[in-house]
């Protein structure tokens, strides 16, 4: 019995042939019964170690955190420029990374970009300007929560483009990427990879928990259905756009906080920037991150072990 599990300011009787009878704190409902006060006590204990795991997560992110402050002021020192990509299956991640990436930033040197699918305006314009309209000034970092490489994926996949379109986009990307970094643009091409039980997994919970309702698109929605054709386009697009200039790197999600803590360190890696932590592991996991090319060839295995995609 839990009678000695006491509560700061409850008042109780312990006649064990009375009920217990708390004083609750103000708008609070107290507990009646001994099988109520044992609720309670769970649900409080639940409630530490959730909020422990959650302490623990954010201190190992702290220090990566303030790695990507120093990179930031050397990205201000050089006034150069960055650009980094966050790609990848819906509900894999990319959002929450981004808010811990930039939880401490400088809000005055960096932006993050998120564009809708193109406009009618749009579409008769160059593809690629309405990206290039929010590239950085030297000195300051943009992140893209999905780029131009939308219409790589999730465009053709649900009719946002033509088919002329699509090829247009594939034969012009490599040497639009090749541009920027020939002109001193740091890219960092980042895709969020999840498997298609952990997405519907994230999706119910988006579903059901009224917090989480408004992640849900219409796009969303959908992508279970489509799976298979997101991966076909998946492999197309790395099998065209990563590059030697500009590589896609894969990061594995299944596990959200290593997934935002080694997005952490390829960006970190990326950048020379001095007075790094020595004592630091920047090391990426190779279970979490994977390169576009070593991406490509466990594709092509698994196809030929089962006649198509299976993940």
């Amino acid at each position: 019995m839990l009678l000695s599990k006491r509560f700061p300011g409850d008042k109780m009787t312990t006649s064990p042939d009375k009920p217990i009878r708390a004083v609750p704190d103000v708008g609070e409902e107290a507990p009646s019964t001994v099988p109520e006060l044992q609720q309670r006590v769970a649900d409080l204990e639940k409630q530490l170690k959730k909020a422990a795991r959650a302490s623990k997560k954010v201190a190992q992110l702290r220090p990566y955190q303030v790695e990507l402050l120093k990179l930031q002021k050397y990205l201000e020192d050089e006034n150069a420029r960055m650009i980094v990509l966050f790609e990848g299956r819906d509900a894999a991640g990319k959002g929450g990374t981004i808010r811990r990436v930039t939880r401490y930033m400088n809000e005055k040197h960096y932006r993050v970009v998120a564009l809708g699918k193109p406009t009618e305006e749009q579409r008769h314009q160059w593809y690629f300007q309405k990206y290039v309209s929010h590239f950085p000034a030297g000195g300051k970092i943009v992140l893209f929560d999905r780029s131009w490489n939308n219409r790589a994926m999730v465009e053709p996949v649900f009719g946002f483009c033509t088919e002329e379109e699509y090829k247009s986009f594939l034969r012009g990307v490599v040497g639009f990427e090749k541009d920027l970094v020939r002109q001193n643009t740091k890219l960092v091409k980042l895709y969020f990879s999840v498997t298609k039980d952990e997405q519907a997994r994230r999706f119910e919970r988006r579903v059901s928990d009224p917090l989480r309702q408004w992640k849900l698109s219409e796009v969303d929605v959908q992508a279970q259905d489509r799976w298979d054709e997101f991966t076909e386009m998946k492999y197309r697009m790395l099998k065209r756009t990563s590059t030697v200039v500009a590589p896609w790197t894969i990061i594995r999600s299944e596990n959200k906080q290593l997934a935002r803590i080694n997005a952490m360190k390829v960006i970190l890696n990326s950048v020379p920037y001095a007075d790094r932590n020595p004592d630091l592991d920047f090391a990426p996991d190779p279970e979490v991150v994977i390169s576009g090319a070593r991406e490509l060839e466990l594709m092509e295995a698994e196809r030929l072990r089962h006649g198509k995609f299976t993940g």
